[in-house]
């Protein structure tokens, strides 16, 4: 099935995506895993939720961690739009598409619009997020991996064709894909709004849930720095893939999974496609080179561990091809 032709010119203006909120078992666990290993900057707590933000980013949060008897799942994601009146064009766009729709409170945050897509994933909408000073050259705060920004989401789907049609349409554009070559179903893509390689990606699994968020690093060497402190501070168990090169994307990568089970990427290197006219990029599903440049296979679990979104049921996947696994 060939991809759809990206909407140029949707009903709304989606910026990039924004942040996302985690329910975890220990807030304390969590608060050290994501402050002193990765490097997050704690931009508010209490006694039930984390705030943290990236060292480049002036909006309040990127991660919130949510503590919850629900520990393992995700309860939302964000993602910014142009203006203040895109949210209102937002929510006649899913009435239309015939998804829920409410206006809900959020700390820091203006007007939100909850919804969600057409596999059941929450999406939260909104313009303005409270603004925070620059950080990004106060380097006595740099610890951990440096990371700079939240850079992409990546969730299974049980039917991608349908996930990148439901994007597409509202204005995200495909860089690269993976095509089954016997039924010709797209197996995984990566869409974007921003102009990097993507914003959202879809894998090809039992969904919805949530295969990873990605932060961006400075280089290669600060995802080395990462492996050699968590492999001496107890953290060793956490790392699941990496680090090495993607094909797809070109980017430098690690897998990691935090104390409740999500998974994050680091993520550095990957190209730019500001482009709107920018062909996208096909892989084939058995090409070695696809998931890592080098040729090394993901080990199993990266295809099969996602984090449920809370409430949401999920569906197996009906295509039966298989990329590479490593033994």
């Amino acid at each position: 099935m060939p991809v759809p032709a990206p909407n140029l010119y949707p009903d709304f203006n989606t910026i990039r995506l924004s942040h996302v909120c985690m329910n975890v078992k220990d807030l304390a666990a969590s608060k050290t895993f994501y402050t002193d290993i990765l490097g997050l900057q704690i931009t508010d707590e209490n006694d039930t939720h984390v705030y943290l933000r990236a060292m480049e980013e002036r909006g309040h949060h990127c991660i919130i961690l949510q503590k919850s008897d629900q520990p393992g799942t995700v309860e939302v994601m964000g993602f910014k739009t142009f203006d203040d009146a895109d949210i209102d064009r937002a929510e006649a766009y899913f009435q239309r598409k015939g998804r829920p729709t409410a206006w809900v409170e959020r700390p820091y945050q203006g007007r939100t619009l909850l919804t969600s897509d057409n596999m059941g994933i929450p999406l939260e909408f909104y313009h303005q997020m409270d603004r925070l000073e620059p950080i990004h050259q106060k380097y006595a705060l740099y610890r951990g991996v440096k990371p700079l920004r939240i850079d992409h989401f990546n969730c299974f789907s049980h039917d991608v064709d349908a996930s990148v049609a439901f994007y597409s349409d509202f204005g995200f554009r495909v860089t690269e894909y993976t095509e089954d070559a016997d039924s010709k179903k797209l197996w995984a893509a990566w869409m974007h709004r921003k102009g990097g390689v993507h914003d959202m990606a879809f894998t090809n699994g039992t969904g919805p849930r949530m295969h990873h968020v990605a932060f961006w690093v400075p280089t290669p060497l600060n995802i080395i720095d990462l492996l050699d402190l968590m492999a001496t501070t107890g953290y060793v168990g956490n790392i699941e893939r990496g680090p090495g090169r993607h094909g797809i994307s070109n980017a430098f990568f690690l897998y990691i999974l935090d104390p409740d089970g999500h998974r994050i990427e680091i993520y550095c290197s990957d190209y730019q496609t500001v482009d709107p006219d920018l062909e996208p990029i096909k892989w084939d599903l058995k090409d070695p080179q696809r998931q890592t440049l080098w040729g090394a296979a993901a080990p199993e679990s990266w295809f099969k561990h996602g984090t449920t979104f809370v409430g949401v049921d999920t569906q197996d996947s009906q295509i039966q091809a298989s990329p590479i696994i490593a033994p």
